[in-house]
């Protein structure tokens, strides 16, 4: 035990000190092995109770043999008894472990070439303390897995945010808060599956591999199938192939997969994300906000039992009705610009230079009213808010707004000034879709990488026909942050892109 005793904040350990507790962890394995004890070679354990168990049914369980597993996070050698403390997936349960109980020789042997991070397994009676602490009094333990690399310091954790990401595993050990996270992340999901089935969707998989990038306005990743010799793009939306089904005959369809975008990273966007997509035939982009505020609500309620959240430190209540304005009414709102009143493009440029808007020429009054809503009105959304009638050009799934075609049916949901959903009315005039994918092919190739490609097999699906349908994707990410009260995308995602050190 004296690495132990002595061991150091690991900040503040030198190298060669490092080296040497390193060192010391690995002749105590060996030693271990000599003696013909390989805890590498144990192959199982009769875990039977968790710690949380334990604690919950203590009345019953006091006096009764139980048998725990899990990592050794503190020590008190007491000479011939010590205290240890270990984390199952539950949580923390103390032990006492007693020289007369265990043997001589196991209890050398612990001294001798166990340490903290070492996992074991204890079997013994469940008792209190005279503390009043629940506790296990070990008969026997078993080292069942060595640790060779020393824990981050107990009293500091592991502080470094870049560090956490990458070894992960460490923050999950030594941050228990962080474990709560990933398991909210579960629970979140699981809930979002069962209200959609609850509605009567069927959740089905598409591929990842297109052969065109389409579905959403994004740069995609590349990569080469060597036995078709073709590039292939991984997905970077759900969208056209979920549209295939609603033709087939499926009237509620959804997925929850991975997509990938290769754009750039910050505390709201990672390379690869989770997204929620799902369609409903014979209904619009009404029908979809309804499903939106209504699937937000159920799982907050479900997951944290309150409607009521706090992001940061402001409060969202999510039990009221959520807001819904239009793009042109929120611009006029914030920014005292009315795009009813601008007729041209030309008079949109101008209006974009007076208030220093940084436009393409390319731009059309579209583009530039969605200029104005980023600039001025995003970030003024806090309470859920339905931002409603995007331009058709930044829209080119979308069906337009009857006796108003400059607009579509679609909306964005935004809360604490973020997007969190985006819905259609979905275009299912072959037609029109046509000419959009066309003008979306010929932005591609005036060099813009994030345009559509012009999808033939969707158009022919198409074609045959798809009846009047409301679409609708959110990002699983940023609503796990929302609910989770996380500030950053890489604290809600397990292993988070990361560039790899030198």
């Amino acid at each position: 035990m004296s690495e132990n005793k002595n061991e150091q904040p690991q900040a503040a350990q030198t190298e060669q000190e490092l080296n040497e507790l390193l060192q010391i962890r690995r002749d105590k394995l060996a030693k271990l092995q000599e003696a013909g004890k390989d805890p590498f070679a144990i192959t199982t354990c009769p875990r039977d109770h968790y710690a949380q168990e334990i604690r919950d049914q203590f009345e019953t369980l006091e006096n009764q043999d139980v048998c725990i597993a899990g990592r050794v996070m503190s020590w008190r050698d007491m000479g011939k008894a010590s205290f240890l403390d270990i984390h199952d997936k539950t949580g923390r349960m103390q032990v006492y472990v007693k020289i007369d109980e265990v043997g001589e020789e196991t209890y050398k042997e612990m001294k001798a070439c166990w340490d903290l991070g070492d996992i074991i397994s204890v079997s013994g009676f469940v008792f209190k303390t005279r503390r009043g602490e629940i506790s296990v009094h070990a008969k026997e333990i078993k080292l069942l897995s060595k640790s060779l690399l020393p824990l981050p310091e107990k009293f500091h954790g592991l502080k470094d945010t870049d560090l956490r990401y990458r070894q992960r595993y460490v923050d999950l050990i030594v941050n228990p808060e962080v474990k709560d996270t990933f398991v909210r992340r579960s629970q979140i999901v699981t809930e979002i599956r069962n209200f959609l089935n609850e509605k009567g969707f069927l959740e089905v998989e598409t591929p990842v591999l297109h052969t065109i990038a389409g579905g959403a306005s994004a740069r995609p990743f590349i990569t080469h199938h060597n036995t078709l010799d073709m590039d292939m793009y991984l997905r970077i939306a759900l969208e056209l192939y979920l549209k295939r089904l609603i033709v087939g005959g499926f009237d509620k369809v959804y997925e929850l997969g991975r997509c990938f975008r290769n754009e750039g990273m910050d505390t709201r966007h990672n390379p690869e994300f989770t997204m929620l997509e799902l369609y409903q035939a014979y209904t619009d982009y009404n029908g979809m906000m309804d499903i939106t505020e209504e699937l937000i609500r159920t799982v907050a309620q479900r997951v944290l039992g309150t409607t009521v959240i706090t992001y940061g430190d402001v409060e969202i209540d999510l039990g009221k009705p959520f807001e819904r304005i239009s793009m042109v009414d929120a611009v006029k709102k914030y920014a005292g610009v009315d795009f009813d009143a601008i007729a041209t493009d030309e008079e949109a440029k101008a209006v974009a230079k007076e208030h220093h808007i940084q436009y393409e020429e390319r731009h059309k009054k579209g583009d530039i009213l969605n200029l104005f809503f980023d600039e001025y009105c995003e970030e003024k959304l806090i309470q859920p808010t339905f931002l409603m009638n995007h331009p058709v050009e930044i829209s080119p799934l979308a069906k337009k707004m009857p006796g108003n075609p400059a607009y579509t049916e679609r909306f964005e949901l935004f809360i604490v000034g973020r997007e969190h959903a985006n819905a259609f009315s979905e275009l299912n005039d072959p037609i029109d879709q046509r000419q959009r994918f066309e003008a979306q092919a010929a932005l591609k190739a005036a060099g813009d990488e994030e345009a559509c490609d012009v999808d033939e097999d969707f158009l022919t699906a198409l074609e045959y026909g798809m009846p009047p349908t409301g679409g609708l994707g959110i990002g699983v990410d940023r609503l796990v942050m929302l609910l989770t009260n996380a500030a950053s995308i890489r604290d809600v995602l397990l292993f988070p892109t990361m560039k790899p050190r030198d």
